[in-house]
């Protein structure tokens, strides 16, 4: 059963320290879904599978909701170059974002499994 607190509290642990991250480009944004991949499996505990399960969840759902959000920004910034324009900024955003979503979601369900073998 997934505890959709501790996806919660690993879903805003990834947008806190993520924001500080952007500081150091790519290390930073690892390094935020590593801790809140943590917070999400140290929470919901149960081994490390559950670990894994809800470090991936917070990740995957992070990524989701940045890369909507900054689809939509590069969308309506694409609008000064046309139609053509505001499709390919939100597309070409678009694409990144799946790439970052994929890595947050990685490296959080290995430091969500760590988290939930710690806890137990």
């Amino acid at each position: 059963m997934t505890n959709w607190r501790a996806v919660a509290v690993g879903f805003v642990v990834l947008l806190v320290v993520g924001a500080i991250g952007l500081q150091l480009p790519l290390f930073g944004q690892i390094g935020a879904g590593l801790v809140g991949g943590f917070a999400a499996g140290y929470l919901a505990g149960g081994g490390l599978g559950s670990g894994a399960w809800h470090g991936l969840l917070a990740g995957s759902i992070t990524g989701v909701v940045l890369t909507l959000l900054f689809a939509v920004v590069g969308g309506t910034l694409g609008l000064a170059g046309g139609p053509l324009g505001a499709f390919l900024g939100g597309a070409g955003v678009l694409l990144v974002g799946v790439f970052l979503t994929v890595v947050f979601a990685v490296d959080s369900a290995v430091a969500g499994a760590l988290g939930g073998w710690i806890k137990g």
